[in-house]
């Protein structure tokens, strides 16, 4: 029996990513390749660091295919009392600004002014934790990636980030380009925190205005070819859909209007799978036609996503608990201490590992319910 073919779909957020390495962990540690095959891997801000750590360990056949990626957030996360204290002060002076109780002072992350303080306050500290750049490339050969060129092997790695200049949404896709470290920045590129980054011609922000995360051409055969196209993808989500209390404290406005802006680019890429599938289902595309669009046979959305709660389509998702959700916030996202992570990592394993017995489940059910209706097609014909 052919193994299922697989794209996992990692959303941004900041820190909070910790969750999604978590949950990466714990779907290699379950052995996904012996019953699951990986054919791609997607990811934004946060979710693009993780893909390509993972991805990375893919291309260089790792195993334990997970070490990479976790060995990268052990040394992000903040260590001893000065870098702890230097996190706190962080966190909790944004927090307190955007709570109103200390003014706010507006400054480029690109002036003198802002580089200055970062370096002072960082000062003879770890460069994991002082410089994000060297982090990543101590962690990932990119000349190493360079003399492979663009990969067509599995799985096709795919960032997404936003063109600053044409406003364009960009995608960094490896069957088609080179991944170089500033595809990575760019896709964290936070424009309140992090400069915009150069590529060529043109400057990119954080990838959470654009597919937070990309979605749609996970089942494009331009970008992962015709023979990776997934029969599942596989979502990652980190921003809540649903709050149960309308925000009315400026710092709880200022988390919600995030996690709005973080799913926005997400639920309008669903959105046009479904019609798209409704549309294939009902035939009313000739295949020949569909081809020309480089549009694939259709991989369902969630009923979660969907307007009719009967419909079949269904992404499966990796999402935080609601406690969780709950003990969340905006400033959360740049927390990079070790309570916080750690916490973040374990509730993703243990959401991972619920999630993976679910699909082994439902998808044993379908397969007995196929060969069942076989039978039976069997039987009636002779």
């Amino acid at each position: 029996m052919a193994k299922l073919k697989i794209a996992i779909a990692c959303q941004g957020g900041g820190s909070q990513t910790a969750f999604t390495a978590g949950a990466l962990k714990a779907l290699c540690e379950a052995k996904l390749g012996e019953e699951f095959e990986v054919v791609s891997i997607s990811g934004t801000s946060g979710g693009a660091l993780c893909a390509t750590l993972l991805w990375y360990s893919y291309m260089k056949g790792e195993y334990p295919l997970w070490k990479r990626m976790m060995a990268f957030w052990n040394e992000n996360t903040a260590q001893g009392p000065i870098e702890h204290a230097i996190n706190h002060f962080i966190v909790d002076s944004i927090r307190m600004v955007n709570s109103g109780l200390l003014p706010a002072f507006q400054i480029s992350p690109s002036s003198p002014v802002m580089q200055s303080m970062t370096e002072f306050m960082t000062a003879g500290q770890r460069k994991g934790f002082m410089d994000f750049r060297g982090l990543i490339e101590s962690h990932i050969d990119f000349e190493e990636i360079a003399s492979w060129g663009p990969h067509t092997g599995r799985p096709v790695l795919i960032l997404g980030a936003a063109n600053v200049n044409s406003g364009a949404l960009a995608k960094f896709v490896s069957r088609n380009e080179t991944i170089r470290v500033e595809h990575i920045l760019a896709s964290c590129a936070v424009p309140t925190i992090f400069p915009a980054v150069q590529i060529g011609a043109d400057a990119y922000w954080d990838g959470l205005f654009s597919d937070n995360p990309p979605i749609e051409e996970l089942i494009r055969p331009r970008s992962v070819g015709e023979e990776n196209i997934p029969d599942e993808i596989w979502l990652i989500k980190i921003n809540p859909t649903a709050r149960a209390r309308v925000p009315v404290k400026p710092g709880e406005i200022i988390d919600r209007r995030n996690q709005l802006e973080g799913n926005i680019s997400l639920f309008q890429q669903l959105s046009h799978i479904g019609l798209l599938n409704d549309l294939i289902e009902m035939d009313a595309f000739r295949p020949e036609f569909l081809s020309r669009l480089d549009i694939k046979a259709p991989v369902r959305i969630p009923k979660s996503f969907a307007s009719d709660p009967d419909r079949s389509y269904h992404i499966p998702c990796i999402e935080m608990p609601l406690e969780l959700q709950d003990l969340l916030d905006y400033e959360g996202k740049i927390d990079r201490g070790s309570d916080n992570i750690g916490r973040l990592m374990a509730e993703g394993e243990r959401a991972a590992a619920t999630f993976l017995a679910a699909r082994k489940t439902a998808i044993a059910a379908s397969a007995l319910r196929e060969d069942e209706t076989a039978g039976q097609a069997a039987t009636a014909s002779a």
